[in-house]
């Protein structure tokens, strides 16, 4: 499952519209649209949308002693 996908359902259960979320985060709905459809966010972007929807995002590797890098 692709950020895309992971996006859409969260602004699903958030009862959110994209549109909103673009405000949320400060850029143009179809500026959104473009990232959804390419896949392409960085991390500070997932951070911001995570943000945006009240929930918390971890984008990280985990090591089986509990690093997170």
């Amino acid at each position: 499952m692709g950020f895309s996908e992971k996006i859409r359902y969260a602004l699903i259960k958030q009862k959110i519209g994209i549109g909103e979320l673009a405000d949320k985060t400060g850029q143009s709905r179809q500026n959104l649209s473009n990232k959804l459809k390419r896949d392409k966010f960085t991390t500070q972007e997932l951070e911001e949308i995570a943000d945006a929807l009240g929930i918390s995002f971890e984008g990280c590797f985990i090591f089986p002693d509990g690093t997170k890098i």
